[in-house]
């Protein structure tokens, strides 16, 4: 009922995946079924991919074998992802209906690809059966990084298990091409998601979502009444079929908006200075000998502590949040407890 709401959409989201550097395989333009729809959260994209990945898996195994239930099947199916991936996977899980397996990270807290392929083979000895997989490029706690191509082509391999890949943050710092290394591997995911709103100056919400096969989230999605049916069906995508509420609002005016506004290269500065501020605070941190960084700087987030106890850094960051003037979020990784330093305020200066 809305078609500029529609084409607006489709074509902001190739936009946005040229500007990432996206495979043509996950744009509209490439002129297959493939394209990018914004939702309204990284957790609702986590939880749209994982649907359509059911409803491949359910339809494909009920081919193989026509005598088990949907219930037979529902109880078989297993997810997986790092254990550092956000909760709201775990949550997509829960909504879902579906066991999902959190995997042991390595010493850099990346999900590696022989730890999955371990996991899917033991689970497929005990008669499971693997469907999802999701790989986050820019965990919440520390930053890191799983190794994609790896992920990718153990999914590869098994070709009933659908790779989501979260990039939630750290999507937005692939507009610089010096970061696209970090997601080498791309072409191996069925989806991709990040959010503009997090780190490109768009107004919350915005969480763009792409898919190459979005016939399965439609499928899983699609009940198509009488009064919801129209004359130009089959001419655009259908976006209420690509998400979980019906209702829709005009959210690519404002990415439209943010990329006429700013253009590609001061988007890209943005991001640039953010990540030169995390690294001078990184220095800040290592020239002071009363502290220490628990992880790697590759983004805007430095993970810091105080050299002792945690509950030493407990008492710093109470005292640091009751002051009002600057607001730092913890976290706990192995029993250790460190702030978090997130630069994501466009009138932070070096001073």
């Amino acid at each position: 009922a809305s078609p500029a709401c529609t084409e607006l959409e489709v074509v902001m989201l190739d936009w946005l995946g040229q500007m990432l550097g996206l495979p043509d395989e996950f744009l509209a333009r490439s002129g297959g079924e493939a394209g990018g729809v914004i939702q309204g959260t990284a957790s609702e994209a986590t939880l749209v991919a994982l649907l359509g990945a059911k409803a491949r898996v359910m339809q494909r195994v009920k081919e193989q074998h026509p005598e088990w239930s949907d219930t037979d099947i529902l109880s078989k199916l297993v997810g997986y992802c790092n254990k550092q991936a956000h909760s709201s996977v775990e949550r997509a899980g829960l909504l879902g209906g579906v066991q999902l397996r959190s995997l042991k990270p390595d010493n850099k807290r990346r999900l590696r690809g022989e730890t999955l392929r371990e996991a899917i083979e033991e689970d497929i000895r005990k008669g499971l059966i693997p469907f999802y997989v999701v790989a986050t490029l820019g965990t919440t706690s520390s930053c890191a990084f799983d190794d994609l191509d790896e992920i990718g082509d153990v999914c590869k391999s098994h070709e009933n298990v659908w790779l989501h890949v979260d990039a939630a943050y750290a999507g937005s710092a692939f507009i610089c091409p010096e970061y696209r290394y970090l997601m080498k591997g791309i072409e191996k995911a069925d989806s991709f998601n990040f959010n503009p709103h997090k780190w490109m100056l768009v107004n919350f919400d915005c969480s763009a979502l792409w898919l190459k096969q979005p016939r399965w989230i439609v499928d899983a999605f699609n009940v198509d009444p009488l009064y919801l049916k129209h004359d130009q069906q089959g001419s655009a995508p259908d976006y209420r079929h690509w998400q979980i509420p019906l209702g829709r609002r005009f959210r690519a005016l404002k990415l439209w908006f943010v990329l006429r506004l700013h253009g590609v290269e001061y988007l890209q500065e943005y991001i640039r200075k953010h990540i030169a501020l995390a690294h001078l605070y990184e220095k800040l941190c290592t020239s002071d000998d009363r502290f220490e960084l628990y992880e790697e700087v590759t983004m805007g987030l430095v993970c810091f502590r105080l050299k002792g106890s945690n509950n030493l850094n407990k008492e710093l960051l109470r005292r640091i949040n009751g002051r009002g003037k600057i607001h730092l979020v913890p976290s706990e990784i192995d029993d250790i407890y460190f702030l978090r330093l997130a630069i994501c305020s466009r009138y932070t200066e070096e001073s």
